[in-house]
């Protein structure tokens, strides 16, 4: 939600031109994170460092980015546990072609996060409206009743 603002709530001001730009972006990251990591590889392959540590990089991060991928798209429907999201912090670091192409598809139909946000949005709505409604004036200004004597 950091590049959408508050036009998620009623999709104006440019909303699509940013889920779309969101979309190219993130995309172009994970590409880009992919030429790294093949330069990481090939820089390892000089080394010549054995087939065993060779696969075992690659299968590092193409757990890691699964693993990524899976917790940040369940993050996008309900709010995370906050001691499970920062003892996965540096498994997100490691996946981080998991986390971006998790953003990708999710901009292809809304802005991330934007379908927990509208729900959370609605329900404050709900409250404000009922607490709101509950009032019945200003009680400053109400008369007070006079105290009867004993």
């Amino acid at each position: 939600m950091r590049f959408f603002g508050t036009t998620w709530v009623d999709h104006g001001n440019g909303y699509g031109l940013r889920r779309a730009g969101a979309a190219v972006g993130s995309l172009a990251a994970a590409a880009a994170g992919c030429f790294v990591l093949r330069f990481a590889y090939q820089g390892l392959a000089i080394a010549d460092v054995g087939s065993f540590l060779n696969i075992l990089v690659v299968a590092m991060f193409a757990i890691c980015s699964a693993i990524a991928f899976r917790r940040t798209w369940t993050g996008y429907a309900h709010r995370p546990d906050p001691a499970a999201e920062a003892s996965l912090r540096s498994l997100k670091s490691i996946g981080f072609i998991g986390v971006l192409l998790a953003y990708f598809f999710r901009s292809l139909t809304e802005a991330p996060g934007e379908k927990l946000h509208r729900s959370e949005y609605e329900t404050a709505l709900i409250q404000y409206e009922r607490r709101r409604g509950s009032r019945t004036g200003n009680p400053a200004a109400r008369k007070k009743k006079p105290r009867r004597r004993r």
